[in-house]
């Protein structure tokens, strides 16, 4: 059994795609032969059955081309699907020569935002993938709930210590993450500590930027165990509509996580104090700050485990991979 999938990079350091390459170690676990198509490739250890192929190139044009040429050979051998990795038109350039073949068409998207790209991709796949029905943007038949691929084995339970609680939000600096809600709930509380961590790719996460209190630059992806070792929660105010992959990742290191998106609800349900606020509430928030403080080091360790547990359940990467290769036949 062969899959066949195509992705922006392959590099265990990237601070974003870095994940990747953990998900593709658990695809090779479950198939016989992994192909990789990628635009960038730096060097990752990958199991033997893994091949990657770099098909990046100066212009959209010139890598549609070598994206056709190095796929069009893998399909002569008859993969079990194809898998389009976050990026549509991925999908849109894999489904003519992949459809007349009916080789299945898998598109992997978790994000908020919708694009005339996008629903072209989800009219030409056979499924869609995505964390949950709610981490789509828009309803469609084809959308089928696989929960988020996340490495637990490289992550490791963070120690929660006495002192003040260090809150960290993680990620671009989006407008869409709400990070101006968490800084102003993070100043009603005396003694809390923020740490704002991530890159500013776009002029518009650079001008928003500039209206926040410092916003340390992202880590290695190798490195950000280090990151979440020094805080005692995570914060996350982003939109409905996705379901930021750095709170399952935090939860799997044992952090507990503060999250407005009702998309969290099978995550955090039923967890005291409670974890869930209002999106952009910044007096909530603050409630749900201090109910960590009051919980102490002991009380949010006991938090951290339990929400371990769950993402090990429903969103471990081997999970993850196990139901891509169900729904590839």
């Amino acid at each position: 059994m062969k899959l066949v999938l195509i992705t922006q990079r392959v590099d265990s350091d990237d601070p974003a795609l870095g994940a990747t390459v953990p998900m593709i170690r658990a695809l090779a676990e479950r198939a016989e032969e992994v192909v990789v198509l990628a635009l960038v490739v730096r060097p990752s250890r990958l199991p033997p059955n893994v091949r990657v192929r770099e098909i990046g190139g100066r212009s959209q044009l010139v890598r549609g081309l070598r994206l056709a040429l190095a796929l069009a050979p893998e399909l002569r051998r008859r993969p079990v699907a194809v898998l389009a990795h976050m990026s549509p038109i991925y999908a849109v350039l894999a489904a003519p020569l992949a459809r007349p073949l009916r080789v299945p068409l898998l598109l992997w998207f978790t994000h908020w935002k919708s694009s005339r790209v996008l629903r072209l991709a989800e009219r030409v796949c056979t499924r869609v993938l995505s964390v949950d029905v709610l981490s789509f943007p828009f309803r469609s038949p084809k959308v089928v709930a696989i929960g988020h691929g996340i490495d637990l084995r490289s992550s490791r339970c963070v120690e929660q210590r006495d002192g003040p609680l260090r809150l960290l939000a993680l990620g671009r600096t989006s407008p869409a993450k709400g990070l101006e809600t968490i800084v102003a709930a993070a100043a009603q509380v005396d003694g809390v500590e923020l740490e704002l961590r991530g890159p500013s790719l776009t002029e518009e996460e650079r001008e928003y930027r500039s209206r926040l209190p410092r916003v340390e630059p992202p880590v290695p992806r190798t490195e950000i165990g280090r990151v979440y070792a020094r805080a005692g929660a995570l914060v996350n105010n982003m939109r409905s509509g996705a379901l930021d992959k750095v709170v399952f990742e935090a939860a799997a290191s044992c952090l507990p996580v503060l999250v407005s998106n009702p998309g969290f609800a099978r995550l955090v349900d039923g967890i005291e104090p409670p974890l869930a606020f209002s999106q952009d509430d910044a007096d909530e928030l603050a409630e749900r700050v201090r109910g960590l403080v009051a919980a102490g080091p002991e009380g949010r360790a006991r938090i951290g485990k339990e929400l371990r547990a769950r993402v090990e359940r429903e969103h471990s990467v081997e999970h993850w991979a196990r139901r891509v290769l169900e729904e590839a036949r």
